[in-house]
């Protein structure tokens, strides 16, 4: 398990990748997605790359790095998640998957597990709800290190998407969960958008890359 929060993997989906400045390098790019039953868009940070991609009955994952990482060795890692029809499932809300996914984080490092919910808010018209989660002290991967993430989750229209950007650091008694970059991290990654699939549509998927640049 490549991230104390990542679970299983997945069916390649194809990505869709939209400059924000063709003139120049951009400090960002977005990332379109199409996974299950909608587009998931959001803005990715120029020197990450993706490394992995997969489904999996109806659990999807892509991961990517920092430039010159893996994913078995990384200091920084962008997770996305989707759960397919999970919007059936009783009791889902985004509140409640953002728990679930803590608690299983929690059962890690119980002796160094920390959160700051940031609270409910809204994508476009989705509900989502943004956290920010670490262990102090994790095994995983080459060393023992601190790992701690910025957690966001969307109630789809049939689906649930997680979207979590995840640093590996120094071990300590207590993750910097309330350090100010996570809200600096929140913004970089917005515009965060659930788009409808349209019928026909292939990347860059215009009809989402104008959404999002409203």
């Amino acid at each position: 398990m490549r991230t104390l929060i990542t679970t299983a993997a997945i069916l390649a989906a194809s990505l869709a990748l939209v400059s924000t400045s063709p003139a120049q390098a951009p400090q960002s790019f977005r990332v379109i997605s199409p996974i299950f039953g909608q587009l998931v868009s959001f803005a990715m940070p120029s020197n990450f790359v993706a490394v992995f991609e997969n489904t999996k009955g109806g659990h999807y994952i892509r991961e990517a790095v920092l430039k010159g990482e893996t994913p078995e060795r990384w200091t920084q890692m962008i997770t996305v998640i989707g759960e397919k029809g999970m919007t059936l499932t009783q009791g889902a809300s985004p509140e409640a998957l953002a728990g679930s996914i803590a608690g299983g984080f929690k059962s890690a490092c119980p002796d160094s597990f920390a959160a700051q919910p940031l609270g409910a808010t809204n994508f476009g018209r989705f509900e989502g709800f943004v956290a920010v989660i670490g262990c102090g002290r994790v095994d995983s991967g080459p060393t023992r290190h601190s790992e701690t993430a910025l957690l966001v989750t969307l109630k789809g229209t049939t689906d649930y998407y997680t979207i979590q950007w995840a640093e590996r650091g120094p071990e300590s008694d207590e993750p910097p969960v309330n350090d100010e970059r996570w809200q600096t991290r929140l913004r970089e990654l917005g515009p965060i958008e659930l788009c409808p699939i349209v019928p026909g549509e292939a990347a860059p998927y215009p009809s989402c890359v104008s959404k999002s640049g409203d």
